[in-house]
């Protein structure tokens, strides 16, 4: 098998450079412009008051503003309530609640009995249809008051 010597000089190679660049940048801006950026409702907005109201009511002591809240959670707790409650959703769930190690070093742990209580209320307020089964699910993991008061 043969190869053949590239014969571009140095000037084409930075000029193909430039132009490509030139068009990702362009297409970069298009993007931005074009694709529109939703604007919050006020059912996202009572609904992220009604989530601080809760985490504030459990005894959060930091909470997200209500810009973040609607941001992350919407109108319909986003990714939160996209099936909290299939099988895929519960493994990563649980995967997070690891020592975090990683590979054949990860073992599970008994978490704060608090780290579940933020989810509980996002599915409490955005998907209270779910509630039950998340709730059952989350009162089947080994929990303790193990972070301190």
């Amino acid at each position: 098998m043969t190869t053949t010597m590239g014969t571009a000089t140095r000037g084409q190679r930075s000029t193909v450079y430039v132009v490509i660049c030139v068009v990702l940048v362009i297409s970069m801006v298009a993007a931005l412009l074009v694709v529109p950026t939703p604007a919050p409702t006020d059912t996202a907005e009572q609904k992220a008051d009604q989530f601080i109201a809760a985490l504030q009511q459990a005894g959060a002591t930091r909470v997200p503003s209500q810009e973040q809240v609607v941001g992350v959670l919407g109108e319909d707790g986003g990714a939160v309530c996209a099936g909290p409650n299939e099988a895929l959703n519960q493994a990563q769930l649980q995967a997070q609640l690891s020592n975090g190690a990683g590979g054949p070093g990860t073992r599970p742990v008994i978490a704060d009995s608090k780290v579940l209580q933020g989810g509980k209320l996002i599915v409490q307020t955005y998907c209270p249809d779910q509630l039950a089964a998340y709730q059952e699910f989350i009162e089947g993991l080994l929990t303790a008051d193990v972070a301190g008061g």
